[in-house]
């Protein structure tokens, strides 16, 4: 997936997580944020002090999937193989994508 808007525009990264309902997504290397943690202790394990980075959601409305064939990014659209089963097609390059 590659970020279309933000601060981390351009940046192309792995899908971690997918919150649907939320409409939000986790990539790898994108939107870092830090997190200032106090040492708790939860039943048997317990969590680290300190400042804390990961990376947070964003909207999926910016990001854009980036076709493996042509290397740019691309929409989407569904598409029919000689044996029926739906796929996904990149709208640039025409070829399929799962």
């Amino acid at each position: 997936m590659e970020v279309i808007s933000g601060n981390d525009r351009g940046v192309r990264g792995k899908v971690q997580r997918v919150f649907p309902r939320k409409e939000r997504v986790v990539v790898a290397g994108v939107n870092i944020v830090k997190k200032h943690q106090r040492p708790m202790r939860a039943g048997r394990r317990s969590v680290q002090p300190g400042i804390i980075e990961f990376e947070a959601p964003i909207h999926i409305s910016n990001v854009m999937l980036v076709c493996p064939q042509c290397n740019q990014r691309t929409r989407v659209g569904i598409g029919r193989r000689l044996d029926g089963q739906k796929v996904r097609v990149c709208k640039r390059c025409g070829e399929f994508i799962d």
